[in-house]
């Protein structure tokens, strides 16, 4: 290993996936170990808090040593230690906040706390390596909707965000309310394929509005009630319908504000960013549409897009070249936002 590359052990441990990572210069993934936790809450139809937080203290040093193996680096190796602070399940965050306080302690080396939502936007960092701000990001998960005016690396405006419900939060509430089973997202995705997305109008929230914000608490309840209302006239529901009718009424708004705040900004890229870019239907629509407007889109492969700690590995990278250092005080931050800390 040169003596000059910055080696990152990332930590991520904020909802039901414990993971490590090793880079080097913060774009290229030497190892990335993901441990979830699916099958356990999938028969709670959700992530259970207490159970995240044992699971995440059972697997962690498991998952970091794998790291270690597969990168073929020890600890006197690393330069700093990244960790995801927030936002997140307070419990899981702090297993892995813990452990990361431990490891620069024992070694040594640097603490750099990262946030969770930037470590989404720089999973894109990681699979192309030719880009650099400024871009615009929309950033969805089953927590965030956001888009964000990426400035510089951690530079960040915040210029639309959802109004209530977050997108990958609708996808998981319907599929729940059809009884898909969880996760929710990849399963309407998938039935979606088989379906006809013009079957019923849901509404497109917000999508003539001025600004950028985003609104699907009203589309979730009008999916809901047009399965009260099938049920109650004893009118076959046809899933694969629904839930590509569903997913049309989400990706057309997303799609449509996004391309909206590049004209207006003057923006020619566009990346996405978070468990919802690896839906396909968004995927092939932002293609489409960013093809027709003359926009360049990036996007990470699957395994970027969901939870791990190669995408805060790279944000931790940047923050270390930007000089943030945290002390054996930092804390776990459950509802901590993209612009801050």
């Amino acid at each position: 290993m040169n003596t000059k590359d910055i080696i990152t052990l990332a930590i991520e441990s904020s909802c039901d996936e414990t993971a490590c990572s090793i880079l080097k210069n913060g774009r290229e993934v030497l190892s990335n170990i993901i441990s979830t936790q699916i099958d356990i809450h999938k028969k709670f139809g959700g992530v259970v808090p207490e159970v995240a937080s044992r699971k995440h203290i059972e697997n962690i040093d498991i998952v970091v040593q794998q790291a270690l193996e597969e990168a073929n680096v020890d600890f006197g190796d690393i330069t700093h230690v990244a960790v995801t602070y927030g936002p997140g399940l307070v419990g899981a965050l702090l297993v892995g906040l813990s452990y990361a306080k431990m490891l620069a302690f024992t070694l040594g080396i640097p603490l750099v706390g990262v946030n969770h939502i930037e470590g989404h936007l720089s999973a894109n960092y990681i699979e192309h390596k030719e880009l650099k701000p400024p871009f615009i990001t929309l950033i969805v998960s089953g927590g965030h909707t956001h888009l964000v005016e990426v400035k510089d690396y951690g530079k960040y405006e915040i210029i639309g965000k959802t109004k209530d419900d977050a997108s990958g939060e609708a996808f998981d509430k319907i599929a729940r309310a059809m009884n898909l089973g969880y996760p929710g997202g990849p399963i309407v995705d998938k039935l979606a394929e088989n379906g006809n997305p013009n079957a019923v109008n849901f509404p497109r929230a917000c999508i003539h509005e001025e600004g950028y914000d985003f609104s699907f608490s009203g589309l979730k309840s009008s999916v809901l009630n047009y399965l009260n209302s099938m049920k109650m006239k004893n009118i076959e529901i046809i899933p694969e319908d629904v839930c590509a009718s569903f997913q049309a009424a989400v990706i057309d708004v997303l799609v449509y504000k996004t391309i909206k705040a590049c004209k207006d900004k003057k923006y020619n890229t566009v990346t996405l960013s978070g468990g919802v870019a690896s839906n396909s239907a968004l995927r092939k629509k932002m293609e489409e549409e960013c093809y027709k407007s003359g926009l360049n889109l990036k996007y990470p492969p699957l395994v970027l897009c969901t939870d791990n700690a190669a995408m805060i590995g790279c944000a931790g990278y940047y923050r270390y070249k930007n000089e943030r250092r945290d002390g054996m005080d930092l804390n776990a931050v459950p509802n901590l936002k993209i612009n801050q800390g």
